[in-house]
Parts: structure tokens; sequence; C-alpha cells
């Protein structure tokens, strides 16, 4: 009896470890979302490149455990996953990201149309208009900040952000910032067609005009210098951005360029 009694022991706290015994609805809820990002990702094509990074981490962040000491979760200091979290944390990555991005990026079309700037100027009524009711349905000034600049923001702005001004709503932020992107091919096309007309839907631009090579050089300068002095927080993303279109530009630096634009 006191074998049984030792072994019955034994699995039950076995069990009280296993993450069926730590289950709750909320992860199931969540682990049927990451499944179904990792579904549209392979099945319907929509930007797999982050429904699967997305999706599978959503898997892996609800696996529930108890907690132990054993340095398993993302949130113990001392996790591996801990560790990786401190990029995102510390603001290591979105600077890592728009290098690469500015290293992609041609802005021979900025260039030649300058007028395309206000394409972004619009940008602000949705930050201010997020933020406006984010402050109506009670969350404090700078939560309602990061939860504004989803809309008018990529990923790494709103996840450096969120990292400092609402770390606890990073994940869901992420989450909200990257998904509206990934369904940009569901979404835009019965709003283009409500807001236009199939003639207007038909239009061709015309070709812009050949930019420089001397002006492709001088616009991350220029770049740099007027929006870094114009708002010097902005310089993490923005000085990795600007400097990586100069590695990309300059003609001088391909080594460097491709290197940061690869893998």
């Amino acid at each position: 009896m006191d074998f049984i009694s030792a072994l019955s022991n034994d699995f039950s706290t076995f069990w009280s470890y296993t993450a069926f015994a730590n289950f709750t609805i909320g992860h199931l809820f969540m682990i049927l979302v990451g499944l179904l990002f990792i579904y549209l990702a392979i099945a319907k094509e929509f930007e797999p490149l982050l429904l699967i990074p997305i999706g599978f981490g959503i898997l892996i962040g609800n696996i529930p455990f108890r907690e132990s000491g054993l340095q398993l979760s993302i949130f113990e200091n001392g996790s591996v996953l801990n560790t990786f979290f401190q990029g995102i944390t510390s603001g290591w990555y979105p600077p890592l990201i728009f290098l690469g991005i500015g290293a992609m990026t041609d802005f021979s079309a900025l260039i030649s149309n300058p007028k395309l700037i206000l394409v972004g100027v619009a940008a602000q009524f949705g930050i201010f208009g997020a933020f406006i009711l984010a402050m109506t349905l009670g969350f404090m000034p700078e939560h309602a900040a990061a939860i504004g600049i989803i809309g008018a923001a990529d990923g790494p702005t709103a996840i450096y952000l969120s990292s400092k001004l609402a770390p606890r709503l990073m994940g869901a932020i992420a989450i909200s910032a990257y998904l509206y992107v990934a369904l940009i091919p569901v979404i835009q096309p019965p709003i283009m067609r409500l807001l236009t007309t199939k003639k207007e839907r038909t239009i061709r631009m015309k070709s812009p005009r050949v930019v420089s090579q001397t002006e492709k050089i001088l616009f991350p300068i220029f770049g740099l210098l007027l929006t870094c002095f114009l708002v010097p927080t902005a310089l993490p993303l923005l000085g990795m951005l600007f400097f990586g279109n100069l590695l990309k530009e300059s003609g001088v630096t391909n080594r460097l360029a491709e290197t940061v634009r690869g893998p």
C-alpha cells in the first residue's frame, strides 16, 4: 500500500507540472488563434513571413506550466526565452530591422514626387483617433499612445514604442500591428471598390522622373538630419533606417549593404 500511495503521489506531482493540469479556456482560445494564423499563412499565403512566426510564437507562449523556478517562462529572469525577449523589451531588434529595411528600400518615388509625403501625414489622423478612443475606453495616456501608433506605423515601430510606454501590452500590440498588415489583401479590395469608381481604378499613373545617384545619396543624409533634429527621440529607428539606405545607395559599401539586408 505504501508503494501504491507513493506512486500515486508521484503521479499527482507529475500531473501538476503538465500543461494539461494548468490549462485554461484562455490558453485554448489563443492556441486556436495561433493555428488560424499558421493556416492563413500556408493555405492562403497571407504574409507568411509574418504570420508563421507569430502563429507559432502564440503556440509557444500559451503552453501553460506550473511556476517552479525552473526558468521556463518568458517572464522569468535567466530563462532562454526571457533572454530573447530582452531584445524586444530593451529595443535591440527594431533598430536592426530598420537597418535592413533601409538597405532594401528605394526612395526614388518619394524623391521624384515629394507630395507623396502627404500620404504619411494623413496617417496622423488615425493615430490621434485611436489615441482618443483608447483614452475614452479608460486606458492610461502612455498605453493609449502605444495603441494609437498601431495603424500608422509598421510592426517594429509599434513594438519599440510599446516596449517604452506599455510593456504589458506589447504582445497584444505586436499581434494587432502585424495582423492588420497581413490582412490588407482581404480588407483593402472591398474598401477600394466602395470608395472609387471602376474608371478611377483603371487610371495609369505616369512614370516618375529618373532620380540621380547624387539625390539618392543626399536623401538619407538630409533625411536623418531633418527628422532627428526635429524629433531626436526617433534616432534609434530613423538613424538605422537612413544608415541602411546610405549603405545601399552610396555604391561603395555593397558588401555591407548585402549583409544588412540579407539573412
